[in-house]
């Protein structure tokens, strides 16, 4: 009774206060009797060409919350026409809770699916759309052009995009500073407690937010990008993620930066190149 939910006290900081949401628009989807709050921005670009090349569905750290950040990160991708969904877990925002560890899988899962219908939805409409070539034979040519998906994971969001990844058909995926939850409780923080404490919390870590076994599992292309002067993920811990990841993956080294400092300069060049380097595999 003692260690009861304990891991999810000692993890998750759910906030429900009001957000500046700069702009993103909010959507809510069904889920666990209950409703999944996300919130979405279009790039300038995509608003312009009425239609995104692509999209990123985004989890952010357990502090953080979805509403703060979609239309903020669009100004990231340069002149990229993309759409933004960013997820609130459940307990956080208007997300029906309660705040778990074992509510964050499930949830990763039911946004993804429901961003594949909504891409599937908006590639139909552009075919439709889409006329012959010959003047004669008013049929439609079919063009296949569904917008991929890439998963956006920082911190504890990183255990989510990695347990979709190795259940769903994605793009590719980018992992900001991830965090081996059960490595990282066990070994930076078990001496002191003789593992006491240690050992059972680790063990509450759900099954499907363990990094190591889906970074195992997984082959789609992966950017990893890693603070280097992180305290509260230590580099070497994110590196076993690294090491484990079985699918091609390149790894940008954001130098002096701590665990919440934004990507920019030199760094935000290099994500921009390496989704380049994600996207061409696309075709």
């Amino acid at each position: 009774m003692f260690f009861g939910n304990l891991p999810d006290h000692l993890i998750l900081f759910p906030t429900r206060a009001s957000v500046d949401a700069a702009g993103a628009v909010p959507r809510t989807i069904p889920f666990a009797n209950g409703e999944l709050e996300i919130w979405i921005a279009q790039s300038r670009h995509a608003k312009q060409r009425g239609r995104a090349d692509f999209f990123i569905l985004r989890f952010y750290g357990n502090a953080d919350r979805a509403d703060r950040w979609p239309a903020v990160e669009t100004e990231m991708w340069k002149d990229r026409a993309v759409e933004i969904w960013g997820m609130n877990y459940p307990g956080f925002g208007g997300s029906t809770g309660p705040a778990r560890l074992a509510r964050i899988g499930p949830p990763a899962i039911a946004a993804f699916d429901e961003l594949q219908r909504e891409a599937t939805s908006k590639s139909a409409a552009v075919e439709s759309a889409v006329p012959s070539g010959s003047s004669s034979n008013p049929a439609l040519r079919t063009v296949h052009t569904t917008a991929p998906i890439v998963l956006f994971g920082t911190s504890i969001g990183a255990t989510a995009a990695l347990h979709v990844a190795a259940q769903r058909p994605i793009a590719g995926l980018i992992l900001h500073n991830p965090p081996p939850l059960r490595e990282l409780i066990l070994r930076r923080f078990g001496w002191w407690n003789l593992w006491l404490l240690a050992g059972p919390v680790a063990m509450q870590i759900p099954r499907d937010l363990d990094c190591i076994t889906n970074a195992k599992a997984t082959r789609t292309p992966a950017i990893f990008l890693l603070a280097e002067k992180d305290q509260i993920v230590p580099p070497r811990f994110q590196r076993l993620v690294v090491e484990a990841y079985a699918g091609e993956k390149r790894v940008i080294e954001l130098r002096g930066a701590h665990h919440n400092d934004p990507i920019e300069g030199t760094g935000l060049l290099d994500l921009n190149d390496s989704l380049d380097w994600v996207l061409d595999r696309q075709h």
